[in-house]
């Protein structure tokens, strides 16, 4: 039994888009665990390692390196992410629309060459997010230090 051209396309399409919605899905969790994970994570295990008696700089240095590395560690797993829903999806974010000459303005040269990739809206909606979530913590939940009378 054969299938037809269009059969497998049509088997193709549903796999594509598990794969590229899958990606999606690994890039939100990645940022999460990139502004959430990794600075809760490293406070956690610095303040394991600090000895209740003497204090130390080794959980302040673990803090101090840790936090930027394994930033630049799961945005490089990030990148990859990207690119890989790129070669699933068939986005190319340097490709440029075709437009007529005198469709464009004149400063629209000055602009970015590059599209918005699936990437930076993940990126960007998750800083959001955690800001807004910081914002509403920080004025409704959060106590001052000074006691009240």
């Amino acid at each position: 039994m054969s299938t037809s051209p269009q059969s497998d396309a049509m088997c193709a399409e549903p796999r594509r888009m598990t794969a590229a919605a899958t990606l999606v899905g690994l890039m939100a969790a990645g940022s999460i665990l990139m502004w959430i994970g990794v600075p809760l994570g490293l406070l956690w295990l610095a303040s394991h390692l600090q000895d209740s008696s003497q204090p130390s700089m080794g959980p302040y240095l673990l803090i101090l390196v840790g936090l930027p590395a394994s930033m630049v560690i799961i945005g490089k797993v990030l990148a990859t992410l990207d690119r890989a829903f790129s070669r699933v999806t068939g986005w190319d974010p340097n490709e440029r629309p075709l437009h007529a000459p005198w469709h464009e303005s004149l400063s629209g040269e000055r602009g970015s060459q590059r599209r918005r990739t699936v990437l930076d809206v993940v990126m960007i909606v998750s800083v959001v997010v955690a800001g807004s979530a910081f914002a509403v913590w920080f004025f409704l939940f959060a106590h001052p230090g000074m006691p009240q009378a």
